[in-house]
């Protein structure tokens, strides 16, 4: 079964004179079902911050009230490129690769 990525943004900085947003605080998460447990996925997760500079006076800005998380996601992946998305991405599915066939462990034999 496929993975899934979930995008989220945590909090906005903004200026609080023009709303401009400067800095947004996202996450990704990845998820995978666990054939061997029903209900629990194998999971996996990064996160980071990305800077923005905006122009209130630009006619395609979105004001701070109108902003959705949608949009704010768009603008992360925007900048972080299509490429370091899909490597992101593909470094959260090698998590779950581990998680699901291991190849390496700690313990102690007795």
């Amino acid at each position: 079964m496929a993975d899934t990525y979930t995008w989220s943004i945590n909090t906005l900085d903004r200026e609080l004179s023009d709303g401009v947003v400067y800095t947004a605080h996202w996450s990704l998460a990845a998820s995978r079902p666990n054939p061997n447990v029903s209900g629990e996925d194998y999971t996996a997760g990064a996160y980071g911050s990305q800077g923005f500079t905006a122009d209130p006076s630009d006619p395609g800005f979105i004001p701070y009230n109108d902003l959705t998380e949608a949009i704010c996601i768009g603008w992360v992946q925007d900048a972080l490129g299509a490429e370091t998305v899909s490597s992101m991405e593909a470094s959260l599915s090698a998590n779950l690769d581990e998680q699901e066939n291991p190849t390496e462990a700690a313990g102690v034999p007795w």
